[in-house]
């Protein structure tokens, strides 16, 4: 949006508050120095027509001037609001890259062993991404299009990993025309998999819980980890998808995270009206 004031516009600028300023001066100078007046009032003792046209005068500067304020509280709001979408679309590209490279790495190894894996794993990839890319870059999506798109992810998961996962993902919706901002719960999901799943030889699980009603949205997240494992990355999610709350539902989430031995959860309630 371009603010910046024109040459022209300058100059009107100037000729107007000019114009404000000499006819009070004016009348003052011709009442002082010309009638001999010890005080002056201002339109006193004037023919009705002057008066009633000064008055309209500043009576229009009054309009335009509030005029004025409001387009540039309007253009101010504007470009605040272009601002936090700008930054809102920054940060939904960076929502599970570490995923997707974790792929195509094991897709690569899958097309001489098992094709026909290999190519379901491609198709339900392209989905993914079809919908990380495309539904992304709208405002919002439904539940139903969210619910879709984490069950592929634990799809895929189940198809990388050559070791048993207890994976339970319980839905308890009401509405799932319910909508939420695109690729809300991805990033908790993905944390439990990098960071619990990954660096887990074997009893690995990961628990995820969605309930939604009218009134109220909540999910949460919990699984085990190897305590031994550094974890140096895992509040890059978080902050990502704290920042990305604050910018859509300011005064409207509660995220917490707690760890307890060796079993990480995380819980997100967002009230939906």
């Amino acid at each position: 949006m371009n603010l910046t004031i024109s040459k022209n516009q300058r100059l009107f600028i100037k000729y107007f508050i000019g114009i404000t300023i000499i006819i009070p001066v004016l009348i003052i100078v011709y009442e002082t120095l010309i009638l001999g007046k010890e005080s002056v009032i201002l339109l006193a003792n004037y023919p009705p027509v002057y008066s009633i046209l000064v008055l309209i005068y500043y009576f229009s500067l009054f309009v335009v001037g509030i005029g004025w304020v409001l387009l540039e509280l309007k253009q101010v709001l504007k470009l605040k609001n272009e601002k936090v979408k700008n930054e809102l679309q920054h940060l939904k590209t960076q929502v599970s890259p570490h995923f997707f490279f974790n792929m195509l790495n094991n897709l690569y190894g899958l097309i001489e062993k098992d094709t026909p894996k290999a190519k379901k794993l491609v198709l339900e990839l392209s989905e993914m991404m079809r919908y990380s890319i495309y539904k992304a870059q709208n405002d919002y999506v439904t539940l139903q299009e969210e619910i879709q798109f984490i069950q592929n992810y634990i799809s895929l998961h189940k198809m990388r990993y050559h070791k048993n996962v207890d994976i339970n993902f319980t839905v308890e919706v009401e509405d799932e025309t319910i909508k939420v901002m695109p690729l809300l719960f991805i990033n908790l999901v993905e944390n439990a998999f990098k960071h619990g799943v990954e660096n887990l030889r074997d009893e690995a699980y990961v628990l995820i819980k969605l309930q939604a009603d009218s009134n109220r949205i909540y999910f949460e997240v919990e699984n085990n980890f190897d305590k031994e494992q550094q974890k140096e990355e895992q509040g890059m999610g978080l902050q990502n998808l704290r920042r990305r709350l604050e910018l859509a539902y300011p005064n409207k989430f509660n995220l917490v995270s707690s760890t307890k031995g060796n079993v990480y959860n995380t819980q997100l309630t967002l009230n939906s009206k």
